[in-house]
């Protein structure tokens, strides 16, 4: 069973990172000093739950944390800051800052240092979360110590609705588009308008005419989804929204 820390004084540690060309090195004060963190740790950088489902959620969230006082969201994991940087730059991850704990002092301190060595991993983290103000810890949410790799607490909806159990969060939005398209851009600033964030799916990049065709059963541009229903093109969503 892994004991909370909450109320309790976050490790002070020294974290090595790779900032461009140069080495920096980066404390716990200049993570956590006067300032209101959200922490969440995971096993590792590229496994699959990490990857689909804890960091992508938060980077998403990260405008509705800092509307209710967050400063910064954290991403802690026993990597070195080549991989977590590699990581980062693959999930186009630019709300989240973070932190190689390669020799695993931070979560050492934390209590959360587990063996892996059944897949290779050695030590790494156990999933958790955390909101840590100007150092301290209020809150924790630890994934059960059960088989396998729990991700039942640690996600960042827990998160949201232990700091603003009020909020609701907007159905997730995605618009494909392609370069130099007026009324996909129609469509986006639409969203805008609306408050609404949405993801945007480049065809050309990140899909093909094929995959909207597959997905639509059209291969004209933009077609909207929110929450999982198909809206359509710029005026279908102009309907829709009102």
């Amino acid at each position: 069973m892994f004991a909370s820390k909450e109320g309790q004084a976050v490790p002070q540690v020294t974290f090595p990172t790779r900032q461009g060309d140069s080495w920096v090195n980066v404390s716990s004060d200049d993570v956590f000093k006067d300032k209101t963190v959200i922490v969440f740790s995971l096993p590792g950088a590229f496994t699959p739950t990490c990857s689909s489902s804890h960091l992508p959620r938060y980077n998403e969230l990260f405008p509705v944390f800092k509307d209710h006082g967050v400063d910064d969201i954290v991403c802690v994991s026993v990597n070195d800051t080549f991989v977590m940087n590699a990581w980062k730059a693959d999930q186009e991850a630019d709300n989240i800052t973070f932190i190689p704990d390669g020799n695993g002092d931070f979560t050492e301190g934390m209590g959360m240092l587990v063996e892996k060595n059944d897949l290779g991993f050695g030590k790494r983290s156990w999933r958790y979360s955390m909101l840590v103000k100007n150092g301290i810890v209020e809150k924790m949410f630890i994934e059960a110590d059960e088989p396998g790799d729990p991700f039942k607490v640690s996600d960042a909806d827990t998160m949201l609705s232990y700091i603003a159990p009020e909020y609701r969060t907007q159905e997730s939005i995605t618009v494909f588009s392609k370069p130099g398209c007026p009324f996909c851009m129609k469509a986006k600033q639409n969203l805008i308008d609306h408050n609404l964030q949405y993801e945007e799916v480049i065809l050309g990049k990140d899909a093909t005419t094929v995959t909207l065709r597959a997905i639509t059963g059209r291969t004209t541009v933009p077609q909207v989804f929110i929450g999982g229903k198909h809206i359509g093109g710029s005026e279908e969503l102009e309907a829709y929204l009102g």
